[in-house]
């Protein structure tokens, strides 16, 4: 277990690199999405509300996910959301 974390550890360091973005891409993109991405980025206002919404929608997702997994409301002690939180996972 110990190898695997060290290497995945290792490849997403490692990877890193190749996630920034490179010099002409940095030209090319609007201001405050410098360095972040190979390719043009968002070209208009609809790219940007598409752009927001999904972010509101992931982070609303993520809130209620854990939210519902650590008070799960559910008296039932066989119910899944119980065994996923008493297993420590």
């Amino acid at each position: 277990m110990k190898k695997f974390t060290l290497l995945l550890t290792a490849v997403f360091l490692l990877s890193f690199d190749f996630a920034i973005a490179c010099e002409l891409c940095k030209k090319n993109q609007p201001k405050g999405f410098e360095n972040i991405t190979h390719g043009a980025g968002p070209s208009g206002t609809l790219d940007y509300i598409i752009i927001w919404s999904a972010i509101i929608i992931v982070g609303i997702t993520l809130f209620l996910s854990v939210k519902y997994l650590i008070k799960p409301k559910e008296n039932n002690p066989g119910h899944i959301k119980n065994i996923v939180k008493n297993e420590g996972f």
